[in-house]
């Protein structure tokens, strides 16, 4: 590697710049949220008292308590990076800490504005969790040069208000997917270590089950609330899992330096992650998505390919680049809903809802 292609991971701390792309606002980023906080206070959890009290001794025991502070190792194992490689995994690690730390700002709020000792101890672990995650990776962020200003971002970035049940859909799926992407990572570096360019991969596989026991959180407060499982509500479970799986889906494709580093196909990579996700939500969501229906793959090939132009469009700017950008994502709006209409798979949901990172 020459050395204009290698990236000094001693300098200024460029925090304004990792700042405005963690407050970029897109259908690909990740955004903060609020909610009903009076309806989640009214919320009643003896339905489920048995297994949310066995839940509440995990966060309790606080396994990963000194999981996330770097070994000696860690700085040696920083390798220089290729010019693609770089600003591709710097976009990763700030989408990460931002959705990490949007995690900790919802549910740091709802700690502030309930007085429902439930709600209010198990939003507290999960803030807990999801601050440690954000700081981990920003501390890595810094190794660069570069820190998102989590202050500022959490005074400034746009909040978008979602309905308690959307929070539920959502929220579940964004730390089940966690887990499952993190997992999948992580044992891709068990097989080849010698791909792993960076000692915080090695954080992986207990950072994945924080995500795996915050969605059996929500796990259990959809199980206490089963009207959100039913009737229209079906409908709403189908969109967030289409919604959340094609982000992904596009997104990694914007990535194809870092899934080479890491010698994984990004095709490949998230349909496993997909199946992975599938498997777990079948712990409490009344359907699954057929991810393995040639038409859905179809599909999911056709968003990236017209979010490739959308790019493209934008760059070009003027009025035709307008045009072409307004042309493009009306296709991909119509792709998204012959997505939506897709027959899925009807799920039997089990007695136990708990369900243990198996993976």
């Amino acid at each position: 590697m020459s050395a204009e292609a290698s990236h000094a991971l001693n300098g200024p701390i460029t925090v304004n710049e990792s700042t405005q792309k963690a407050k970029t606002e897109s259908l690909l980023t990740p955004r903060f949220y609020t909610t009903d906080f009076a309806a989640l206070d009214r919320w009643n959890f003896e339905p489920i008292r048995e297994e949310w009290d066995a839940l509440m001794e995990e966060f309790r025991s606080d396994s990963n308590r000194n999981h996330f502070h770097r070994d000696e190792a860690f700085e040696s194992e920083i390798q220089p990076l290729s010019d693609e490689l770089y600003d591709e995994f710097i976009g990763f690690m700030v989408s990460s800490v931002t959705s990490e730390y949007s995690g900790h700002v919802l549910y740091k709020n709802i700690v502030n504005a309930v007085d429902n000792p439930d709600v209010k101890e198990v939003m507290a672990f999960m803030a807990r969790d999801e601050a440690r995650h954000a700081g981990f990776i920003n501390k890595s962020l810094r190794d660069y040069g570069k820190q998102v200003n989590l202050n500022h971002l959490r005074s400034n970035k746009a909040y978008k208000y979602f309905k308690p049940k959307y929070i539920m859909y959502a929220t579940y799926l964004s730390e089940k997917i966690g887990y499952a992407r993190y997992i999948t990572i992580f044992r891709n570096f068990e097989k080849h270590p010698e791909r792993r360019f960076h000692p915080m991969f090695r954080w992986f596989q207990d950072w994945c089950n924080d995500e795996f026991r915050h969605g059996e959180v929500f796990a259990l407060m959809m199980k206490a609330q089963p009207e959100l499982l039913t009737g229209v509500n079906k409908q709403w479970i189908r969109f967030f899992l289409l919604a959340v799986y094609a982000t992904m889906f596009v997104r990694d494709h914007n990535r194809p330096a870092l899934h080479e580093a890491m010698g994984m196909d990004p095709t490949d990579y998230d349909y496993q992650v997909f199946h992975i996700t599938n498997e777990c939500t079948k712990q409490i969501f009344p359907l699954t998505l057929d991810i393995d229906n040639p038409k859905f793959r179809k599909g999911m090939d056709r968003l990236v390919e017209l979010n490739a132009g959308i790019e493209a469009a934008k760059a070009q700017g003027g009025v035709i680049g307008n045009l072409k950008r307004a042309a493009l994502s009306t296709q991909a709006t119509a792709t998204f809903l012959k997505l939506l209409a897709l027959p899925v798979i009807p799920n039997e949901l089990p007695a136990d809802t708990r369900m243990a990172p198996t993976w």
